[in-house]
């Protein structure tokens, strides 16, 4: 009555509930004699409540009935009696399909209460072995779906005791286990052993290596995606040389005398600050072969120019590739060794046979002389460092002329944009004084024919005998209660006028105090004024 299944993560072995559940024991049994649940996937792992397989053919599972009676018995209905809960961890039920039936799927608890599942499958067993190994797939990495990113399915199970007999129409089991079928081996999963872990039997070395080497590509990937490389797989030039630590003083004609002597150079360039002009103290140097490239490479290390030891080293830069972005190549990448190599040696050979014949012609008109010669140089150097200051400025006043128009085309646009604002809340404002204009007309109309009724009734019911009186006494009261109102109206507006004249006499009686004291003060003043007078008087007598 008890059942091996040996997975990929291990062995797991399962007793069976034969006297309580017979028939889904039975299934279960069979099923795994026929060597049915082979490479079956654990196509639903939910962590800490579920683990789901059993699925035989992709498509749901069948029971073991429908080999024996055919296609109506493909599902066999749920056994209700005892009722068993899911009140335990490792137990093992049978998956309703949704109808109350039960096919070949089943399910493993993971917790130690499951009440949802009660009333809905069918706990037929309990794994009693292999714990550890329920955890470990509860572990598993899984998507969306509930599926593990690496496959883990039952590779053999081995019934250890089954109590039912072989039923005659079973057909009878394989005499060894098959193999996988195909869709196990084309999974777009990782695949069972496959090895996740790749740092795993490396040494520190190897460890520290691979880890570099990943960075490095991760990086060469992001130089790719913003466009400062054509491709990750881009490497430098072989043939050219970087120099640096060099003199200030030092220039591109003197480098390129001086490592001309290992080979014919294609281009030599010391880097100059391109606001200033100044040397930043290195430079690039492309040989017409590698061999020449090495020798030099060799050689020049270290070596004392211009009272400045010098490195040199290969270059690691990219910048003589560049990317063809037309429409008509596009993603292609190309050397500028091409074409762009016998352009660049025409010019070359074209400014040398410029520089010589200027050369000759001053040494007739001037004779030899250095002086001159080096004043010549810094003369066009001046020139170019000239033209580049007016290319930037320009450039600068074009940037400029470019914010200008940006700035006045937005602000435009900021106008367009406010007027149509405008007139669309102008349009709902008066769609609004519309519909309060249409609500009030209205309350009009019905207050009318409210009005309009009431006068009618109340015409009608004048009519009446029974109401005469009652209108009558009515009128009385109103005129009554009119008569009050008048006399309390009246009433009040004597207090009022009362309360009137009281005010201004108080107002009268205040003004006279107020005048009285005005002239008080008024004539203390002038008295004040009158003996300082006097006293002025008495002091311009004893002076004179």
């Amino acid at each position: 009555m008890s059942v091996l299944l040996e997975t990929s993560e291990g062995d797991v072995v399962i007793d069976l509930l034969t006297e309580e559940r017979p028939r889904s024991c039975m299934n279960f049994l069979k099923l795994c004699k026929m060597k049915m649940y082979n490479y079956c996937l654990f196509h639903d792992i939910q962590q800490n409540f579920i683990i789901q397989t059993g699925d035989t053919d992709e498509k749901g599972g069948f029971s073991i009935y429908k080999c024996l009676y055919g296609e109506q018995a493909k599902y066999f209905e749920r056994e209700v009696v005892p009722k068993i809960k899911h009140n335990e961890k490792y137990l093992v039920s049978m998956v309703n399909n949704g109808k109350g039936f039960h096919g070949s799927q089943f399910l493993i608890t993971c917790c130690d209460s499951a009440d949802v599942l009660d009333g809905l499958h069918t706990v037929f067993g309990k794994v009693v072995e292999g714990d550890d190994v329920i955890d470990r797939i509860n572990e598993a990495y899984v998507d969306e779906e509930n599926r593990p990113y690496q496959d883990i399915r039952i590779h053999h199970t081995i019934v250890l005791h089954d109590p039912f007999d072989d039923p005659p129409q079973l057909p009878p089991p394989p005499s060894r286990s098959p193999s996988p079928p195909p869709h196990v081996l084309s999974s777009d999963r990782l695949a069972v052993g496959e090895r996740t872990n790749l740092l795993e039997g490396l040494t520190t070395e190897e460890m520290v290596e691979y880890i570099e080497d990943k960075e490095m590509k991760a990086n060469t990937q992001m130089l790719e995606i913003i466009g400062d490389l054509p491709h990750a797989d881009v490497k430098p030039p072989e043939n050219v040389l970087f120099v640096c630590k060099l003199n200030p003083v030092t220039n591109s004609d003197d480098l390129e005398i001086i490592f001309s002597r290992f080979g014919s150079i294609l281009s030599c360039e010391v880097i100059r600050d391109w606001k200033s002009g100044d040397s930043l103290c290195y430079a690039f140097i492309e040989f017409e072969e590698v061999s020449d490239c090495e020798a030099a490479y060799f050689k020049m290390d270290n070596v004392l120019i211009d009272e400045r030891r010098i490195h040199v080293d290969f270059s690691q830069s990219v910048s003589k590739l560049y990317w063809s972005r037309n429409t008509k190549h596009q993603g292609r990448y190309e050397d500028d060794r091409g074409d762009a190599d016998k352009n660049r040696k025409r010019l070359h050979d074209k400014s040398d046979r410029t520089q010589n014949f200027n050369n000759k012609r001053a040494e007739r008109v001037y004779g030899k002389h250095d002086e001159r010669d080096s004043r010549d140089r810094d003369r066009g150097h001046n020139r170019e460092q000239d033209r580049n200051y007016d290319r930037d400025r320009d450039r600068g006043h074009n940037r400029e002329q470019d914010r200008n128009y940006d700035r006045d085309r937005d602000r435009g646009h900021n106008r367009e944009r406010d007027r149509g604002y405008d007139r669309e809340r102008d349009r709902k404002t008066d769609r609004h004084k519309d519909t309060r204009r249409e609500r009030d007309r209205i309350d009009r109309d019905s207050n009318r024919s409210v009005d309009r009724k009431e006068r009618k009734d109340r015409r009608e019911d004048d009519h009446k005998p029974e109401f005469r009186e009652i209108s009558s006494r009515k009128r009385e009261e109103k005129y009554r209660d009119k008569d009050n109102i008048r006399r309390e109206k009246s009433d009040q507006k004597k207090h009022d006028i009362h309360d009137q004249k009281k005010l201004r006499k108080e107002h009268r009686e205040s003004d006279k105090s107020y005048s009285n004291r005005k002239s008080k003060l008024e004539e203390k003043i002038l008295n004040l004024e009158h003996k300082i007078k006097k006293h002025k008087d008495k002091k311009k007598k004893k002076a004179s």
